[in-house]
C-alpha cells in the first residue's frame, strides 16, 4: 500500500472520529439542557405543592378555631370547606395538566434531539388541508434559512425552517387535537423548495394540555369565585342575626389572618414538606432554604456556604397567595451544585459515550498500526524473495557450470578434475538443499505443522556435535571457538535435529557478523531444573532498536558496505519458536561493535 493510501485512509478515519465527537458532544448537551428544564419544573412545583399545604394547613387552623361556634356558622364553614375543596381539586388539576405538559415537553426535546430540523405544525386544519389532501400538497412550501450567531464570543450557525402554503383553499376540519411535526430527511438544500421535492416525514404527539382538564379548572375557579363574591362578615351578619356579639367572635377569629407573618409560619413543617416534595421528586440533594416576608430575611437553612445564589439556581414561590391583601411572604430554595446533580443523572450516559470514544480510538489506532505493520512486513518480504533469488542462483550456476565441465570429453578423461567437479556439483546441492530445508521449516512453524519428538537429548553432546560438523566452515572463516561445557545434568526432552539447528543457526551467525577471525564462546551450566546454553561472539554487535527486531521474520541487520553476509533473515525467528515449543526462553545481551550474547534457558527432563 502507497504512503498516499495510507495518509488518505488515516485522513477519512480521523473526519469520522471527530464526526462522531461532534455529534456525542451535541448529543450530551442537548440531554443536559433537557435534563435542566426538567429539574426546574421539578423544583417549581415542588415549591408551590409546599406553599400550598402550607396555606391549606392553615386553613385547617382556622377551621379548627370556627368549630367552636360550628352550629352558628354551620352553613358559613361549608361554605368556607367548599371553598377549600375547590382550591384543592384545582391545584390536584393544575398539577395533572403540568405532569401532561413535562410528558410532551420530554417527547418533543427526545424529537428535536434525534433530528436537525423538527418543525411543529400546530394548525391541525392546515395539516388536514394541505398535507393530508393530495390535491393540495402542491401548494406547500419548504423554506430552509442559514444564519451565523455570535453565541458566549463564538461563531455558531443557526439553522431555521418555515412552511406555508402559496395559495389559500378552504380549510378542512381537524380529526384529532394531537400535534403534528415536519421532519425533512436526507441532504437539505437552503432556500424555498416545493414539499413533493423533500424526503420527509410526520411525527405527531399528544397535545399540550387536555381540554377537559383546562375547561374543568375554568369551571371550577368561576365556582370559587362565586362563592368569595360575599364578603365572609357580610354571611355572618346574616346568619346570626345582627347579633353583635356572633360578629364580634367570628371577627376574633378573622384575626388569625392578621398574625404576624412570623406566627403563621411553621418552618420544621414548611423544610419536612419541602424535603417530602423533592424526594417524589427524584431529587436528593443538598440545598439552601430562605424565608421572608416582604422586606425581612426570617429564616434561612444552608448546606452551603456561597452567599449569592445565581439566578439559574434559585427557585421562589409566594406563601399565602389567597390573602386578601398582597402576598405575605416568598419561600426561596438554592442549589449551588445544580451542575453536579444533573451530570449525575447523566453517568450512564457519559460513560457510555466515553466509553463508545475510547472503543473508537483504540481501533483506530490499531488499525493504522496494523497497515504500518504490514506494509512493512510486505517490504520486509520483498527484500526476502529478493535475496532468497540472490541464494538460490548462485548454486544453481555454480552446478550448471561444473555439469557442462562434465561434458568435455578432455575434462571427463581427467579422473581427478571430474571428481573435483562432482564434489562441487555435491556440495552446492547440499547449500540449496539447506535454504529449501529452511524456509519449509519456517512455513510449517507458521502453519503449526512442525511435529517436534520430545526425546532425552544430551545438551553437552549435542553442542560437541554441531561444532564439529561445522569444524571446516569455522577453519574457513579462522574462527577460534573456545567451549566450557560445566552443565553436570544436561539431559533436555527435546528434538535433536531441531536443537542441533537452533545451535547451527547460532554459530553461523556469530561467524557471518564478525569481521575477521570469529571469537566464539560457548558455555553450558546447571541451575536449579534449567540449562543455560550461552553463545557469544566479538563481532559487530547491535544497537537497542535492532536488538529489538531480530526475531522477526525476513529482518536482517544492517552490515554497512560488506555484501558477503548471506541469508533469508529466518534464522533467529526459527529460534526463537523452537525454543518457545520446547518450554525455554531465549535472552540477548549486545552492545554496538562489541559483540552479542545468546542465553538458551531450557528445563531438565524429570
Amino acid at each position: 500500500m502507497k504512503h498516499k493510501s495510507i495518509a488518505l485512509i488515516i485522513g477519512l478515519m480521523t473526519v469520522a472520529l471527530l464526526g462522531v465527537v461532534a455529534m456525542q458532544y451535541f448529543f450530551i448537551r442537548q440531554s443536559y439542557v433537557l435534563k435542566a428544564q426538567l429539574f426546574d419544573e421539578s423544583v417549581k412545583a415542588a415549591l408551590n405543592a409546599v406553599a400550598a399545604k402550607a396555606e391549606k394547613r392553615e386553613v385547617m387552623e382556622l377551621a379548627n378555631a370556627q368549630r367552636k361556634n360550628k352550629e352558628k356558622l354551620e352553613r358559613e364553614q361549608r361554605k368556607l370547606e367548599e371553598q377549600l375543596r375547590i382550591k384543592t381539586e384545582v391545584e390536584q388539576l393544575r398539577e395533572k395538566q403540568a405532569k401532561l405538559f413535562l410528558a410532551f415537553k420530554r417527547q418533543e426535546d427526545e424529537l428535536m434531539a434525534q433530528y436537525p430540523f423538527v418543525l411543529p405544525i400546530e394548525n391541525n386544519q392546515f395539516y388536514e388541508t394541505y398535507f393530508n389532501d393530495p390535491r393540495y400538497q402542491s401548494l406547500v412550501r419548504i423554506d430552509f434559512q442559514s444564519n451565523d450567531i455570535v453565541d458566549g464570543g463564538f461563531r455558531r450557525n443557526d439553522n431555521s425552517i418555515g412552511l406555508y402554503a402559496v395559495q389559500q383553499v378552504p380549510l378542512l376540519r381537524a380529526k384529532d387535537d394531537s400535534i403534528r411535526y415536519f421532519i425533512p430527511l436526507g441532504p437539505i438544500a437552503f432556500g424555498s423548495t416545493a414539499l413533493k421535492y423533500l424526503n420527509y416525514t410526520i411525527r405527531a404527539l399528544p397535545p399540550r394540555e387536555n381540554p377537559r382538564l383546562r375547561n374543568e379548572i375554568a369551571r371550577k375557579e368561576r365556582q370559587l369565585q362565586l362563592l368569595q363574591a360575599n364578603t365572609l362578615m357580610d354571611t355572618v351578619a346574616i346568619l346570626s342575626g345582627k347579633n353583635p356579639q356572633l360578629v364580634q367572635d367570628f371577627e376574633a377569629e378573622m384575626e388569625l389572618y392578621k398574625r404576624p407573618f412570623s406566627e403563621r409560619i411553621n418552618v420544621s413543617y414548611i423544610k419536612a414538606e419541602l424535603d417530602k416534595e423533592l424526594l417524589s421528586r427524584d431529587i436528593n440533594s443538598p440545598f439552601n432554604l430562605e424565608i421572608r416576608d416582604r422586606n425581612t430575611i426570617l429564616y434561612t437553612f444552608a448546606n452551603f456556604s456561597e452567599a449569592k445564589p445565581s439566578s439559574q439556581n434559585l427557585y421562589s414561590t409566594d406563601l399565602f397567595r389567597a390573602d386578601n391583601e398582597s402576598t405575605s411572604g416568598r419561600l426561596s430554595v438554592y442549589f449551588p451544585n445544580k451542575g453536579y446533580i444533573l451530570m449525575g443523572n447523566m453517568t450512564v450516559m457519559l460513560f457510555s459515550s466515553v466509553a463508545l470514544l475510547l472503543v473508537l480510538i483504540g481501533s483506530f489506532a490499531y488499525t493504522i498500526f496494523t497497515m504500518l505493520r504490514q506494509k512493512k512486513i510486505s517490504e520486509m518480504k520483498t527484500d526476502f524473495i529478493n535475496n532468497m533469488t540472490h541464494e538460490f542462483k548462485t548454486p544453481v550456476a555454480t552446478i550448471m557450470i561444473a555439469s557442462e565441465s562434465l561434458k568435455d570429453a578432455e575434462i571427463a578423461a581427467d579422473q581427478q578434475r571430474a571428481a573435483r567437479l562432482a564434489n562441487i556439483i555435491y556440495d552446492e546441492n547440499v547449500r540449496l538443499g539447506n535454504h529449501i530445508e529452511r524456509v519449509l521449516n519456517i512455513a510449517r512453524l507458521e502453519k503449526d505443522n512442525l511435529n517436534l519428538e520430545h526425546r532425552s537429548v544430551d545438551v553437552n553432546d549435542l553442542v560437541q556435535a554441531v561444532v564439529d560438523s561445522m569444524e571446516l566452515q569455522l577453519l574457513k572463516h579462522g574462527a577460534n571457538v573456545g567451549m566450557h561445557l560445566d552443565a553436570t545434568d544436561a539431559v533436555v526432552s527435546g528434538d535433536e535435529l531441531h536443537l542441533s539447528n537452533v545451535l547451527f543457526n547460532l554459530l553461523d551467525n556469530a561467524i557471518k557478523y564478525s569481521n575477521e577471525n570469529p571469537d566464539i564462546t560457548i558455555k553450558t551450566k546447571s541451575g536449579g531444573k534449567q540449562i543455560h546454553i550461552t553463545v557469544a561472539d566479538r563481532g559487530i554487535g547491535m544497537s537497542r532498536d535492532q536488538l529489538s527486531k531480530i526475531f522477526d521474520q525476513f529482518y536482517r541487520i544492517p552490515t554497512g558496505n560488506r555484501h558477503d553476509v548471506k541469508g533469508f533473515g529466518l534464522g533467529l525467528s526459527y529460534v526463537n519458536d523452537i525454543v518457545k515449543r520446547l518450554g525455554g526462553k531465549v535472552h540477548v545481551r549486545s552492545e554496538k561493535d562489541k559483540g552479542t550474547t545468546f542465553e538458551i534457558i531450557l528445563p531438565l527432563k524429570r
